[in-house]
């Protein structure tokens, strides 16, 4: 499978934005998806997931009641709503795919497939 993810952007602080992540070659429903970032200096940490059906998702304590993760599988793509963002949430998001059970996907090694990454800057 193949990941595009877009929706990045420069956004004020309260402010919001989605982010896509559209799969090709594969449909998206082999696959549980999940979204991860990465500031500068720091290590890439995970943000969200979903898991193949959509039916569970997991959500970083550091971004719960204000990011949500979805998908459709319809269109191949999961989605992160990101709503109430802070300077803090800059980073370059991510988003992977790990097929096979909805164990582990918190841990970036639980992933096989990585999109190219999409920057979200968030301004005081």
């Amino acid at each position: 499978v193949q990941l595009q993810a877009s929706g990045g952007g420069l956004v004020q602080a309260g402010g919001s934005l989605s982010l896509s992540c559209a799969a090709s070659r594969h449909p998206i429903t082999n696959y549980n998806v999940g979204w991860f970032r990465q500031a500068p200096g720091k290590e890439r940490g995970f943000v969200a997931a979903s898991s193949k059906s959509g039916s569970t998702t997991y959500v970083a304590d550091s971004v719960k009641g204000r990011f949500t993760v979805s998908r459709d599988n319809a269109k191949n793509t999961v989605y992160l709503q990101m709503n109430s963002l802070k300077p803090e949430d800059t980073a370059v998001y991510y988003c992977a795919a790990a097929p096979d059970g909805s164990w582990g996907l918190v841990s970036p090694g639980r992933y096989d497939y990585w999109g190219q990454g999409t920057l979200v800057t968030v301004s005081s």
